[in-house]
């Protein structure tokens, strides 16, 4: 056995030999192979290493209104990021660090002793650039900084609902520039440097990719009208002591939002205040039962069975209608109206029995014409469709609500929308929140020759004997409707008590219509007043009459001019002459 293993031992030996020959040999070739046939791969390992592609920011576009005044803007920010590898040998300089950020010392401290296996953290950003030297003249080891972007908004909290805002990484997070990011957004740029191992810049190769900056949007606002709504609503607000209000005006014919106001409202360049409430966008997010305002609509519903012509009435006496255990009240006991006056008295008695005359279906089929219950299309994120009910089975009930504006909901937006396709003859055109330099194309909803009707009917109704005097505004006709609703309960049902909406919503001038507007006055104070009429019309009348004027839409109500009397003579006396003749 001895022997045997004797024998054995020099073979095996050489066999060793010859595999670690073989290995040599592969180790050798394949040092070869890269040093000399293939160089390209260990170049770029190495510069995987060593060379960085840092990113170089791009900024966004400019949002403008339609005039070109600016309402977002990107400034250049500091970014104070370090290496916790390297920094983590320099903790005697981090109460100086922390003190130069204005950081809390120990939050600082546990942030970087927990994550100090990492090569990246950011310790502050959106610092002005002079800040941002600062930190650096303290020649921190692994203490660097980053160019960045951050918005500044020069409207602030008046524009606020409508632009939005952006988050720390410059992506829209609200309003258009969440709407717009993918067109606002710019495309970051690449920089080529090279670094040892410790992070530690060597070189500067330059840009390898030119950052590209994100496109301007020029929005359909105007910045005049914006200032005007936002002023007459919070002094509307602090009158009637409301909670909130909302102000939409609308080019009828192009079908452009000029102004978009929410009170309350916020700054978008302090977010250190930010209240998640005060956020909502409630012209499109907040739905409602819009209560009379919705009459207009169940009165040209009715013109176009071809039953009803506005010189017939409606007995409405005593004010007061029974529908099994409802009872529909009237404010006024007027007694026999014409469909003018059914809107200027507000009856619901009045538009509840041509109603029950015509049937649900016109009045269902114009109100969806006029974009109830549908999408308005202008993409803001939480964008309400609103709710226009189809119940399988019509009782009275839910005619009657459906006519004088219960039972369905819709947002300020719907609202405006509805009435500047009346004030349009019945043409309706898609809503934009950009400006248009060609006009859309539009889609005939409602008979021309009805809403021509319809918005003399406004006209009387605000400006005839009894009408709605508050909405009126000096040298134009103008039209609307003025609305009152109870508002429902929240996590029952019913309706609170002593809470109300107000509304007032109009058109003018009525000779060729321009602008829509409505106004939302949300739970003022009862013991003020809390009717539309009262809290919301003239609010309508103040924005109305700015707007006209700065738009120099000509005057259509003007006085006619006072008959010219006859100039008194003057006696001439001729000078004296003197001298003898």
């Amino acid at each position: 056995m001895r022997k045997f293993t004797q024998a054995r031992f020099p073979v095996r030996l050489q066999i060793v030999i010859v595999g670690l020959l073989l290995l040599v040999a592969v180790i050798v070739w394949r040092i070869v192979y890269l040093h000399v046939l293939d160089q390209d791969f260990l170049q770029s390992r190495g510069d995987k290493l060593s060379v960085r592609h840092v990113p170089i920011a791009a900024h966004r576009g400019l949002i403008a209104d339609r005039n070109g005044e600016p309402l977002a803007v990107s400034t250049p920010v500091v970014a104070i990021w370090v290496n916790p590898r390297e920094l983590i040998s320099q903790r005697e300089r981090w109460p100086e660090l922390a003190r130069v950020l204005d950081l809390d010392l120990a939050e600082m401290s546990e942030r970087l002793e927990r994550l100090s296996r990492r090569g990246f953290l950011y310790l502050k950003r959106s610092l002005t650039p002079e800040e941002g030297a600062r930190v650096l003249a303290l020649r921190i080891p692994g203490v660097y900084e980053q160019a960045e972007y951050r918005r500044f908004y020069p409207a602030g909290e008046v524009t606020s609902h409508v632009v939005g805002m952006t988050n720390i990484d410059d992506r829209g997070t609200e309003g258009v520039e969440k709407t717009f990011d993918h067109w606002l957004a710019g495309v970051p740029g690449q920089q080529r440097v090279l670094k040892n191992p410790r992070g530690q810049l060597i070189k500067d190769f330059g840009e390898a990719k030119s950052a590209k900056p994100g496109k301007s949007l020029r929005l359909s606002l105007d910045l005049r009208l914006q200032y005007l709504a936002h002023r007459e609503l919070m002094h509307a607000l602090t009158e009637t002591g409301a909670q909130a209000g909302t102000v939409v005006l609308m080019d009828v014919k192009s079908g452009e939002i000029l102004a978009m106001v929410n009170l309350p409202t916020y700054n978008p360049n302090n977010r250190r205040t930010l209240d998640p409430a005060t956020m909502r966008n409630r012209a499109v997010v907040d739905i409602f039962e819009p209560g009379s305002t919705v009459k207009p609509f169940s009165i040209a519903a009715a013109l176009g069975t071809g039953r009803w012509k506005p010189t017939d009435t409606v007995d409405t006496y005593p004010g007061s209608l029974r529908i099994g255990r409802y009872t529909i009240k009237d404010v006024s006991r007027a007694g026999v109206l014409d469909l003018t006056g059914i809107l200027m008295k507000s009856s619901n008695v009045g538009v509840t029995k041509i109603a029950f005359d015509i049937g649900h279906e016109p009045i269902h089929r114009v109100m969806q014409q006029v974009g109830f219950g549908q999408s308005t299309g202008l993409g803001f994120l939480g964008e309400q469709a609103g709710i226009l009910p189809n119940h399988r089975r019509w009782g009275q009930a839910e005619t009657a609500t459906l006519a004088y504006g219960y039972g369905l909901s819709v947002t300020a937006v719907q609202l405006v929308h509805a009435y500047a396709t009346l004030a349009n003859e019945g043409r309706r055109v898609p809503l934009s929140l950009v400006r248009l330099d060609e006009p859309q194309a539009s889609e005939q909803v409602i008979d021309p020759q009805i809403a021509r009707t319809m918005t003399n009917i406004l006209r009387d109704v605000v400006g005839g004997q009894g009408g709605i005097v508050r909405a009126r505004v000096p040298g134009y006709h103008v039209g609307g409707k003025s609305g009152t609703a109870r508002k429902a309960a929240t996590g029952s049902k019913g309706y609170q008590a002593k809470a109300y909406r107000g509304f007032f919503a109009g058109i003018a001038p009525i000779d060729n219509p321009r602008l829509a507007m409505v106004v939302m006055i949300d739970e003022p104070d009862v013991a003020k007043g809390y009717y539309g009429g009262l809290v919301a019309a003239p609010v309508f009348s103040k924005v109305m009459a700015g707007a006209l004027r700065l738009m120099n839409i000509a005057p259509d109500n003007l006085p006619p001019p006072a008959p010219a009397t006859p100039a008194a003579r003057t006696a001439v006396t001729p000078p004296a002459t003197g001298g003898r003749g």
